[in-house]
């Protein structure tokens, strides 16, 4: 082997900004498999006093979807809504990841009509990217199978003409989900089409399942090993089922209620549990069955209450499971620490949020033994967490906060968008930028 020629490369490489081994692509909702874990070393363990450093700035329009990273390129989608009425223009746009430049857009027109005003900015849901194609879906509901290298569209869908789906008040938000050859939508359409699954290369459809005599909710759909089975999960606001990703046969569904139809996190797994969270009514725990498709309650809050809140009741923000011990931002941004056997409270603290103030938001992502935590003040916070309280390492601010919260807030703004962790960066967005900064180690 031509050994200068072998370091040749690896400078070249380096100068290129090429990604080494053991980087990591973000190429969906939460990441891979939608765990919220980032598996990356080489990540620095404090943040440098004059912040981090920004590889680079990129303008784009309003939106709530975070991006996904994959293949050298960033997707991201965003919106433009008229002054005058709620026409909007709708965008699918890939970066280059090491310069951030417009690869390609793709624009469409759409109608937020039906949306609640305030939120009624842009799309919800991050791409979902799966080797040469991204799939993106619109506030409204329109979905695109688009070329990651061009942007031009294989195929589409209009979840509202195709499948007469009614526009839920807070947007479609349900980032669909790829399974082998098929993609799976939460579509909220009829007869019997709450969720869809299409080939993912014609989008035609393979099969539907779920009645649509309730709201489709804004929880992403997840894929779980358990039972001896691969099941598809979907938390909608009246119960919790598990589907053959397959076929869309009902396995089971344990039901529970979301007031306002907002089941909006992602249900979590940890070895036979199963939890989810919502903001009125609280949380359930479910024991899964190891030997066939099956759950069973293990316990479950009984307040109905935002305020008088029991265990956790979760807002946007997915909990995170660590052995037997649950951590998650409830109703006021207060993050709580349970015991997952029970869903007895350990302790409380405002430290992550800042703020006591309804909807007060962080999203968690596990790096070792570590987690990553991006608040709506725009903030980025390394910390631990354990049975016997919060430990925070680091802070910095990472994006200027520019949503409006609907409600009266410290900064008035706030960010709600879920950054993507990817070659030891993190890219966030808020309604005016996108930016790449570094988190490698020196």
């Amino acid at each position: 082997m031509n050994t200068k020629a072998v370091i040749a490369g690896l400078g070249a490489a380096l100068l290129l900004g090429v990604p080494q081994a053991g980087a990591e692509d973000w190429p969906e909702w939460r990441g891979a498999g939608r765990l919220g874990v980032w598996t990356e070393t080489g990540i620095l363990e404090e943040f440098p006093d004059g912040g981090l450093k920004v590889r680079w700035r990129t303008p784009i329009r309003a939106g709530y979807a975070g991006p996904a990273v994959a293949g050298g390129k960033v997707f991201v989608v965003d919106a433009q809504r008229s002054d005058t009425s709620m026409a909007v223009v709708e965008r699918a746009l890939a970066l280059d990841e090491q310069t951030g430049e417009v690869l390609w857009t793709h624009a469409w027109d759409t109608d937020y009509t039906g949306l609640i005003f305030t939120w009624a900015v842009g799309p919800r849901a991050t791409p979902t990217v799966d080797g040469d194609r991204v799939y993106v879906l619109g506030a409204a509901g329109r979905l695109f199978c688009l070329d990651a290298a061009t942007g031009e569209v294989v195929w589409s869908k209009d979840y509202l003409a195709d499948y007469d789906a009614v526009l839920p008040a807070w947007g479609m938000a349900g980032a669909p989900l790829v399974e082998g050859d098929l993609l799976i939508s939460l579509v909220g359409g009829s007869p019997g089409a709450k969720l869809v699954a299409f080939d993912k290369r014609t989008g035609d459809e393979v099969w539907r399942a779920l009645p649509s005599d309730s709201e489709p909710g804004y929880s992403a759909p997840i894929v779980i090993e358990a039972g001896g089975v691969r099941q598809l999960i979907l938390w909608h606001p009246e119960a919790v089922a598990s589907l053959d990703p397959a076929t869309g046969e009902v396995y089971w569904e344990q039901p529970v209620h979301a007031d306002y139809a907002m089941s909006v996190a992602t249900p979590v797994l940890s070895g036979q549990r199963l939890f989810v969270s919502s903001f009125y009514n609280g949380a359930l725990m479910l024991g899964l069955d190891r030997d066939r498709p099956d759950s069973s309650v293990l316990w479950k809050s009984a307040s109905d209450s935002e305020l008088m809140t029991e265990a956790l009741h979760a807002v946007i923000n997915t909990p995170v499971i660590q052995g037997d011990y649950i951590y998650g931002i409830c109703s006021y941004g207060q993050l709580r620490a349970l015991d997952a056997r029970t869903g007895e409270r350990l302790w409380e603290t405002q430290a992550v949020t800042q703020e006591r103030a309804r909807w007060a938001s962080a999203f968690m992502v596990r790096n070792g033994d570590r987690y990553f935590i991006n608040n709506d003040r725009g903030e980025l916070i390394i910390a631990r967490f354990s049975p016997e309280g919060y430990e925070e390492i680091s802070r910095t601010d990472l994006i200027a906060p520019t949503s409006d919260p609907g409600n009266r807030r410290q900064l008035r703004t706030v960010n709600f968008s879920h950054p993507a962790y990817a070659n030891r960066h993190v890219c966030a967005r808020n309604d005016e930028e996108i930016l790449c900064a570094s988190l490698a180690a020196e």
